[in-house]
């Protein structure tokens, strides 16, 4: 009989996380038998593997996940019916866990929570949590309760350094894993139609509609004020996400702009013209091609920055993307990232962040500081390998060529 995985997660950025361990966990043991449950969202990203959903699924919910970042945001969940959904996913999984060899969960003290309650062997990747925001990672008592249970096999972060702080705190069996993501952020080789020699700038809004359609107006706000202090000397490329690339054509209208097959474009009052090229199917081509990222966004940002891209942030006006959030990814991901404003962007704010821009991209040294920067925060990749065979020697597998060279348990490297 196959062994059977099943892969929680919570959260946007966590289902990702999981969905690239489990494309590489089909190289090393392709009968592995997977199912998942995503808490937060509809699952797409395990959708798009064909993986198969045992529980129900539901919209993101009004805090866009982020209830934690405003608590009174979690009434609103509440009224939405999320605690509905919510007690349902965890009668699935309950039904479910019996079944399974293992579980793993992807996220915080919820995710973690439900794999608990499985009464099965749990692995937890706490992904969204880290160190690196305090220098000290701050636990609450239900996680610390969770990673302590002797069902808990592996304690897993997303950062080197959250490692070394939890086996200074005490933690077993953790393990640092890394962002399973870059291990296939590369170049896919889809046609930006770039201009040889000019600057290009990313741009990314976020994946959660309408908040990112928010966002992304701003963001057509700060490429207008760029273009009239810069000019015509810089390319602007948005990696959208497929709900809001189908809003493109209503933001144009609604923001004054005109747009055809992807292009985005406005005539300014000095004659020069602000043009925006949209994807939403070239994410890695971007992150990879970039000069500088204009970021709005969790998980996206901490790549590029894992990269050696510099960031600049402009607030909005949330759930997620507020300025305690940015001002918190500023803090974990550090001198690669710039933060403009302690508030919802306005037009003084987006004139700023136009003068930063064009101070960094002319400053060498700041860049090459960013590619240093990266490295050190992140760590290196090989996430997915490093998770999948952890999973897979929990699960009592043989693995033909073990790569775990850069796992980290209890202090040691292991072998």
């Amino acid at each position: 009989m196959p062994k059977r995985v099943l892969f929680i997660s919570n959260g946007h950025g966590e289902d990702n996380h999981s969905a690239h361990i489990i494309l590489r966990l089909r190289e090393l043991a392709p009968d592995l038998d997977i199912a998942a449950m995503p808490i937060v969202g509809e699952g797409n990203a395990y959708r798009r593997l064909g993986i198969p959903l045992i529980g129900p699924t539901s919209p993101v919910p009004p805090s866009g996940g982020f209830s934690y970042v405003n608590r009174w945001l979690l009434l609103k969940d509440i009224q939405a019916g999320l605690l509905s959904v919510t007690l349902r996913q965890l009668q699935a999984v309950r039904r479910y866990a019996p079944q399974c060899d293992l579980i793993h969960a992807t996220g915080d003290s919820v995710g973690q929570s439900f794999a608990y309650l499985s009464q099965r062997p749990f692995i937890s990747f706490i992904s969204c949590l880290s160190a690196l925001y305090e220098g000290r990672l701050q636990t609450d008592f239900i996680l610390r309760f969770v990673v302590r249970s002797p069902r808990c096999r592996a304690l897993v972060t997303r950062d080197p350094f959250t490692a070394e702080d939890l086996i200074r705190q005490g933690f077993e069996k953790v393990h640092y894993g890394g962002i399973p993501s870059l291990d296939w952020l590369i170049p896919d080789g889809k046609d930006l139609a770039l201009k040889p020699g000019l600057p290009m700038i990313a741009l990314l809004p976020g994946s959660r509609v309408p908040e990112a359609v928010r966002n992304f107006k701003l963001q057509m706000q700060l490429v207008c004020e760029t273009v009239q202090l810069m000019g015509e000397t810089l390319q602007f490329r948005a990696a959208l996400v497929p709900s809001l690339m189908k809003l493109v054509g209503e933001i144009a209208t609604q923001m004054g702009w005109h747009y055809e097959a992807g292009r985005l474009w406005l005539v300014l009052p000095s004659g020069e013209t602000a043009e925006i090229f949209c994807y939403d199917n070239a994410f890695n081509d971007i992150i990879y091609h970039t000069n500088l990222v204009i970021g709005m966004a969790g998980l996206a940002v901490a790549q590029a920055v894992a990269i050696g891209k510099p960031v600049i942030q402009i607030p909005g006006g949330g759930p997620q993307f507020t300025y305690a959030f940015a001002e918190a990814e500023n803090r974990m991901l550090g001198p690669s990232v710039q933060t403009i404003g302690t508030g919802p962007a306005t037009e003084a704010t987006l004139r700023e962040a136009a003068q930063r821009l064009q101070k960094t991209l002319n400053d060498p040294d700041y860049l090459a500081h960013c590619l240093e920067n990266g490295r050190a925060r992140l760590g290196i990749p090989g996430a997915s390998i490093r998770i999948s065979e952890l999973i897979l020697n929990n699960l009592g597998e043989k693995i033909s060529s073990p790569r775990s060279e850069h796992l980290i348990n209890n202090g040691e490297k292991t072998v």
